[in-house]
């Protein structure tokens, strides 16, 4: 039996109806998946499957918290995700992807195996920006951090906010470049 036999779905043997399939995606889940973005985790993930003639018709709903590094201390910190969509798998020749939420899997097979697609959900739908709740990175980090903070070449300060630890950029003065500047003289004499 494979490491992802739990999440394949025959759909040669499917009935018309409407069929559900829920799945816990635990730790064990994310280290068979072996990729870097999200490691650890708990996510409850509900499929429902109902067949309209030769396409299926996929519903996810994913709820649950993945921990990730926080951008700003690295330590690891829990981020609720959740996912809700769809995606429609018809049968081919060969397994391939017309769009984000249409696929092919070859009909000689009559199976998807939806491991991949569930890790996918759950990665697209962390935020970009995952820092800790105000007050929660860790205070060592932080205050190194704010050790080497510096001005810049644009003489733009950085400073660290002690109360939510949000990085304030403030503009002193923009210097241009003489370089630029010849280019505008250009444009502004056409």
């Amino acid at each position: 039996m494979g490491k992802f036999d739990l999440y394949k779905i025959q759909l040669n043997s499917l009935s018309e109806e409407s069929h559900s399939f829920d799945y816990e995606l635990d730790n064990d889940f994310f280290k068979k998946i072996d990729s870097p973005e999200v490691q650890k985790g708990d996510v409850n993930a509900s499929v429902s499957l109902k067949k309209i003639n030769n396409t299926f018709e996929l519903n996810f709903n994913l709820e649950g918290v993945v921990f990730v590094p926080c951008d700003r201390c690295l330590d690891e910190m829990e981020q609720l995700i959740t996912y809700k969509g769809k995606l429609f798998v018809k049968f081919g020749k060969d397994f391939s992807q017309e769009d984000d939420d249409i696929v092919i899997v070859p009909e000689s097979e009559g199976e998807i195996n939806i491991a991949w697609f569930l890790y996918e959900f759950i990665v697209l739908s962390i935020p970009t920006k995952h820092i800790h709740q105000p007050g929660k990175c860790n205070k060592t980090m932080s205050s190194k951090l704010k050790k080497h903070l510096v001005l810049s070449e644009n003489d733009e300060e950085e400073v660290l906010d002690e109360e939510d630890d949000d990085f304030v950029i403030e503009d002193t003065e923009q210097i241009s470049d003489p370089r630029w500047d010849e280019l505008k003289n250009i444009i502004d004499t056409n």
